[in-house]
C-alpha cells in the first residue's frame, strides 16, 4: 500500500496456457432447409503458450512476454525484463506462491540481484494481485473471439494488445473508486 520512497511496486502473474486451435468450417444447411447437426470438433495443437505479465502500479505500464512453458526460466526472463525496464531504485515484486517463484534457480538469481524483493500474496487471495485485473482487460482485447493457428499468432496478439493497453494506461489503485454524485441524484429522483 505504501512502498518506500524511490521504489517501484510491480505485480506479476502468468496467464495460460493459451492454446492454438482451429475450428472446422460451419457445416451449412441440408437440402430440406434444416441446419446440419454435427458435433463440434476442433483440434488443439501440442504447442501451449504461457503469457507472463508484470504491471507497474504507479503508471499502469505492462510488460508481457510469451514462453512455451511455465517454469523458473520463463519467470527469471520476466524478472530480467522488469529490471531492464526499471533501472533505478528498489523493486518490490508482488507474486503468488508458485513453485517456479520459490525454486532454487529463482532464489539464486534473486541473490545476485539484491534490489529486487519478492512479496508473496497469501494463498487463495489472488484478488490482491492487481495483475489479475489487467489480465481481464488483456483477455478482452487480445484473446476474446480469436482462433490462433500457432504460437506466433498468439505472440503477435499479445504484443499488439499490450501496446494498445499501454497507450491508455493509468495508475492502478487498490479498491473501488468513489460513487459519482449522479448516483445520489438518481436515487433521490427514484424515491420521489
Amino acid at each position: 500500500m505504501a512502498p518506500p520512497d524511490g521504489s517501484t511496486t510491480i505485480c506479476t502473474d502468468e496467464l495460460g496456457p493459451v492454446l492454438p486451435r482451429s475450428f472446422p468450417p460451419a457445416p451449412g444447411w441440408s437440402a430440406d432447409g434444416h441446419r446440419i447437426k454435427a458435433p463440434l470438433e476442433y483440434s488443439r495443437g501440442l504447442e501451449k503458450t504461457w503469457i507472463y505479465g508484470a504491471l507497474r502500479v504507479r503508471d499502469g505500464k505492462e510488460l508481457t512476454r510469451c514462453a512455451a512453458s511455465r517454469n523458473s526460466k520463463g519467470y527469471i526472463a520476466l524478472l530480467n525484463d522488469i529490471e531492464v525496464d526499471n533501472p533505478k531504485g528498489d523493486l518490490f515484486v508482488i507474486t503468488d506462491n508458485l513453485t517456479s517463484h520459490l525454486s532454487a534457480e529463482t532464489n539464486a538469481w534473486l541473490a545476485e540481484h539484491p534490489r529486487i524483493h519478492q512479496i508473496f500474496i497469501p494463498k487463495r487471495a489472488c484478488w490482491l494481485n492487481l495483475q489479475e485485473g489487467w489480465w481481464r482487460l488483456f483477455r478482452r482485447d487480445a484473446l476474446a473471439g480469436q482462433s490462433f493457428a500457432n504460437p506466433t499468432e498468439i505472440d503477435q496478439a499479445r504484443s499488439v494488445a499490450t501496446a494498445q493497453l499501454n497507450a491508455r494506461a493509468k495508475p492502478w489503485v487498490w479498491g473501488r473508486p468513489p460513487k459519482s454524485p449522479r448516483h445520489r441524484r438518481c436515487l433521490f429522483c427514484y424515491r420521489i
